[in-house]
């Protein structure tokens, strides 16, 4: 015959126990996502940077403010560009960058090598910076953009669904964005990312 005294005290042991896994059960939780998170930047078809976007396959239209003081090649005023400049029947990127990230400057020797390639035209969305700022950046590391547009307030921004600086977009010849690379490009990711976006947006713009 079992001891009521031991059965007594086997009931707190169990709740002691139970109390452990509950307060154990969000760690548990966490890791079980970061296993999955990594799992799928792993087999990742488009590389571990690459994110989709929901504004994939979708127009957006904004306009964006000029920078004060930037000249061109030409050393005429850099003019700024819209939604109507990018649906132009080209296929163009979109480089969201800012004189106060550090990423920015480690990319932007990649932009400037992109932008000896007569085939693409690059256009700068200044985001939350401002113009004298933006101007030294420009001066010091080089203006690898056709156009530079200055988005203060970052709403431009919002509706790109840009979260952090650099962020690349290749925009089809319709304006319509067709592929999204988060964080800073180099080498590496110009060649199994960029370019194939390009390319594959260009047939998709009939281009």
């Amino acid at each position: 015959m079992q001891d009521k005294n031991s059965s007594l005290e086997a009931k707190p042991t169990e709740r002691a126990a139970r109390s452990k896994f509950i307060t154990f059960l969000p760690l548990i939780f966490l890791g079980l996502l970061a296993m999955l998170f990594t799992w799928g930047l792993k087999f990742n078809p488009n590389g571990p940077q690459y994110i989709p976007s929901a504004l994939i396959g979708k127009k957006i239209d904004f306009t964006l403010e000029q920078m004060d003081g930037l000249n061109g090649p030409d050393s005429k005023p850099m003019p700024a560009f819209s939604s109507t400049t990018l649906a132009n029947g080209k296929v163009s990127i979109v480089n969201v960058w800012a004189s106060w990230c550090i990423s920015c400057r480690a990319e932007h020797r990649f932009l400037d090598r992109l932008a000896k390639r007569s085939d693409i035209d690059i256009y700068g969305l200044n985001y939350k910076d401002t113009a004298s700022a933006g101007r030294k950046f420009l001066a010091r590391f080089g203006n690898p953009y056709k156009a530079v547009g200055m988005d203060r307030r970052g709403r431009v921004g919002i509706d790109f669904g840009v979260y952090g600086v650099p962020e690349t977009f290749v925009i089809d010849g319709k304006g319509i964005i067709r592929y999204k690379i988060p964080g800073p490009i180099n080498a590496q990711i110009i060649k199994s990312q960029l370019l194939p976006a390009i390319k594959k947006a260009r047939a998709l713009s009939g281009k």
